[in-house]
């Protein structure tokens, strides 16, 4: 991933945390998914054998679920880095007011503490 990108879009990423921290969840089950195939290779039984085809399945299309959804919280996060970067060129003005505004009230809230 491009570091430029990642600093640029890094408000951008901390609204996506639930969603890389899904993603991140679902790759350890993978993975788990996957050591357990590996542990129960030498088990033998028709059932074992038709449950491990059916894992192996779903696996493969889990892993590409996955990175279709890695793909598109990417894209979309650079789609939101691009639109503030625009707006803010467009109307600097306006986005240092509502900086500003959104300081003051994160001082005063802190403040209260």
């Amino acid at each position: 991933m491009n570091t430029a990108t990642e600093s640029t879009t890094g408000s951008a990423s901390t609204a996506t945390d639930p969603k890389d921290k899904l993603v991140a969840d679902l790759k350890v089950v993978i993975a788990d998914a996957e050591e357990l195939l590996q542990a129960t290779k030498h088990q033998t039984g028709e059932k074992i054998v038709e449950l491990r085809e059916r894992m192996t399945e779903n696996l493969r299309e889990a892993r590409h679920k996955l990175a279709d959804a890695e793909d598109a919280l990417r894209v979309r996060a650079r789609e939101a880095a691009k639109a503030t970067d625009h707006y803010v060129h467009e109307h600097p003005w306006s986005a240092i007011g509502i900086a500003a505004g959104v300081g003051l009230v994160l001082g005063m809230l802190i403040g209260r503490r």
